[in-house]
């Protein structure tokens, strides 16, 4: 195994660590891993990135339902949209954009290259998001309120963002949940967990009738990320989450600097 390789492997336990230590974030970082360090092409990396996005945020979303902590009217009002927009994204859109898109002088603009130029313009817009780390407070006791139309658009964009871009949007929910349902920055975090889970495992199913996994490998990268949520959740008694989710908002966004450099330089 090369050096490049194990460095992909830790890169799943990574993934899963941050989402232990902070509550979302990690699986950003899943395609540039599986790009970079697993040489895996963008259409296939967005695809697998679903299935351990999913899979690592089921864990989470099953310790925050033991604690009563899901909405699950909030989570299903949100979902229903956003489950149709990233199974069709999945099933239809991507397979249907063209390898060369366009020209823009000698450069010619590919699918591949349109995908990782998108996704590091997703990981800019995650990186400030949670640099800033600004919650809205609501408070516990006040009832939950809908904006059904906003919500349901919201559901729409979501799901497509994560059909193209393979990461699970919780920089995009959360602050969705928490303006448009009202609903407190806890319940907020733990019902977003809960909707990826589910919204990202969807898309997934929209993939396999596309293309060809190498399930052996996709298990394999995905129990490495469940481990690391596990150690995540650990280490989270003696690291504030907080502090880390700037300093790794930094990161985020130096990766999504690099990634446009590299694409744009290749």
């Amino acid at each position: 195994m090369e050096f490049i390789e194990v460095l992909g492997y830790l890169g799943a336990l990574l993934i899963g660590v941050v989402l232990g230590l902070i509550g979302g974030g990690g699986s950003i970082l899943t395609v540039p891993i599986l790009v970079y360090a697993l040489a895996l092409n963008p259409v296939i990396a967005t695809a697998y990135s679903l299935f351990v996005v999913g899979a690592t945020s089921l864990v989470g979303a099953a310790k925050n339902m033991s604690k009563g902590m899901v909405d699950f009217k909030t989570a299903i009002i949100f979902a229903i949209p956003a489950f149709i927009a990233v199974y069709l994204t999945r099933a239809f859109l991507i397979p249907a954009i063209p390898v060369d898109l366009f020209k823009v002088g000698d450069v010619m603009v590919t699918k591949n290259l349109a995908i990782m130029l998108f996704f590091a313009i997703i990981m800019l817009l995650a990186s400030v998001s949670m640099i800033r780390n600004k919650g809205a407070a609501i408070d516990e006791d006040v009832p939950i309120q809908y904006n059904y139309p906003l919500i349901i658009i919201e559901g729409l964009v979501v799901g497509t963002i994560t059909g193209i871009v393979g990461a699970g949007g919780g920089f995009l929910i959360i602050p969705a949940l928490v303006l448009l349902a009202k609903l407190p920055m806890k319940k907020a975090v733990a019902t977003s967990l809960f909707i990826i889970a589910i919204k990202s495992l969807i898309g997934f199913l929209g993939d396999v009738q596309n293309l060809e996994i190498d399930w052996a490998f996709l298990l394999k990268f995905t129990a490495l990320s469940i481990l690391g949520i596990f150690i995540g959740i650990w280490l989270n008694k003696f690291i504030d989450g907080k502090k880390l989710k700037k300093a790794f908002g930094y990161f985020v966004l130096i990766m999504g600097i690099y990634i446009i450099y590299k694409e744009l330089t290749m």
